[in-house]
This record gives C-alpha cells, structure tokens and sequence, in this order.
C-alpha cells in the first residue's frame, strides 16, 4: 500500500474527540477497500454533534431522528470512491455504553461500518444488517491483532 492512499483517508474533529494511532487505521481501511476490489480516491471522516448530523439526516435523507453515522460516496458511477462519512461524536459514546464497548472499539467499528458502506454493502434489512456486523466483526479482528502486536513491540 501506497502512503499516498493512506494520506487520502483525512480525519476531521468538529467536535472534542481523541482519535489515536490514525495511520494504522488509515492503513485498514485502505486493506479494506482493497480486499473489496474497491478504488478508493479519498475518504473523509468528520467527527460532529447529535445536531449538526440530526441536520444532515433531514436536509438529504429526509429522517428526523439521530442516528450515529451518515456515509456518502460523492464520485460518478464506476469512478474511484470520494467518501465523506459523517460520525455523531455523542452517539458513539453512548452507543459505546450501551453495547459494552470500550469508546476506541466503538469509533473503529463506525470507521469500518463507513468504508464497509461505499465498498457497496448495505444494512437495511435484517439479513444485510447480519452480513454488515459479521464484515464489521472481521475487520475489528483485523484491526485488534494489529493493535496487539504493535503494542507488544
């Protein structure tokens, strides 16, 4: 893997959040959308509030509720994707809570839910929702043996 796919993948903090050993995960999702046959030209993660994401789920999917992660794939057909993948910083702490997780597993897990989404899996039946947690699950995995090993070094 090149670096200068890595250097496509950016991370944005509109809100107070810690985000830690950024270009291992920048390195799994490129792995990602690789395994995935997917190009990938940019992606863009920005960390914001309940309202600012609460905004964009009215204004361009037309829901009114919140909602912890919006993805969008803003190229052509058949081009390269350019992800912008928006993560309500509020619903991942509390979604953290609620499943148990530590905050870091919960952030990983969104960041791979995104990539996951513009590589062309989808979640909205009960069955595509199981394959996108088993596709999550695995790449977690991925993503811990990395994480172990590089800690023990």
């Amino acid at each position: 893997m090149t670096s200068k796919k890595v250097n496509q993948i950016r991370f944005h903090l509109q809100e107070p959040f810690s985000l830690r050993r950024r270009q291992l995960l920048k390195s799994l999702i490129v792995s990602l959308f690789q395994a995935h046959g997917k190009p990938l030209e940019s992606l863009d993660y920005i960390f914001v509030s309940d309202e600012f994401l609460l905004d964009i789920n009215k204004r361009f999917l037309d829901h009114d509720f919140l909602t912890d992660i919006i993805t969008f794939n803003l190229a052509e057909p058949d081009e390269p994707v350019v992800g912008e993948a928006y993560i309500s910083v509020q619903r991942l702490i509390e979604n953290a809570d609620a499943f148990n997780a530590t905050v870091p597993r919960e952030t990983h897990r969104l960041l791979i839910h995104a990539a996951l989404h513009l590589c062309g899996h989808q979640d909205n039946t009960p069955n595509t929702k199981r394959k996108m947690r088993a596709l999550e699950e695995e790449w977690l995995s991925t993503l811990d043996g990395v994480f172990h090993v590089k800690q023990n070094r």
